[in-house]
């Protein structure tokens, strides 16, 4: 009796656990992801206001302008955000 109390203890944290980490973006109340790495590598030594070109994490040429976005500095792309749905 005792193995199967432990048994299904861990299944339940494992399960716990799996579903936790399955969950993408910010909690409710929470804060926004920060920008993408590629983002901030692009802008690395520049300056706000300088237009840089870079390749997103889906293979994709991005073109955009350094701001600060709290303490980093990142490229925002021109125009409307990509087609989420590729």
């Amino acid at each position: 009796m005792k193995a199967v109390k432990h048994w299904t203890f861990w299944t339940l944290l494992a399960g716990a656990s799996l579903g936790a980490s399955a969950q993408n973006g910010p909690q409710a109340g929470g804060s926004p992801p920060g920008p993408p790495p590629e983002a901030v590598a692009a802008c690395k030594g520049k300056t706000e206001g300088t237009k840089v070109q870079f390749t997103g994490h889906r293979g994709e040429k991005v073109s955009g302008v350094c701001k600060k976005m709290g303490d980093v500095l990142a490229a925002f792309p021109d125009g409307p955000p990509p087609d989420q749905r590729k």
